[in-house]
């Protein structure tokens, strides 16, 4: 259970993404979850990426429910 404002933030949108995998998918460079538009993974600009929905709500409820241990462009400024 998300015991601070940035874990439940991150549930939240792993609740989003869950109950519409359809917009996402995964990169496969990285395990990040993108828009399903994107052409580049804009963490490590991968352009391989895995639209199945479950792979999809699996991720999401994988990063949903730990800790965020990756480096996002908004941990840079």
């Amino acid at each position: 259970m998300a015991t601070n404002p940035q874990d439940q933030s991150r549930l939240n949108k792993a609740k989003e993404i869950a109950n519409n995998p359809d917009n996402y998918k995964v990169c496969e460079g990285c395990d990040s979850i993108v828009g399903a538009g994107a052409n580049l993974c804009p963490n490590c600009h991968s352009y391989r990426f895995d639209g199945d929905s479950s792979r999809v709500v699996d991720q999401a409820v994988w990063l949903g429910c730990r800790e965020q241990t990756s480096v996002t462009a908004e941990d840079l400024y």
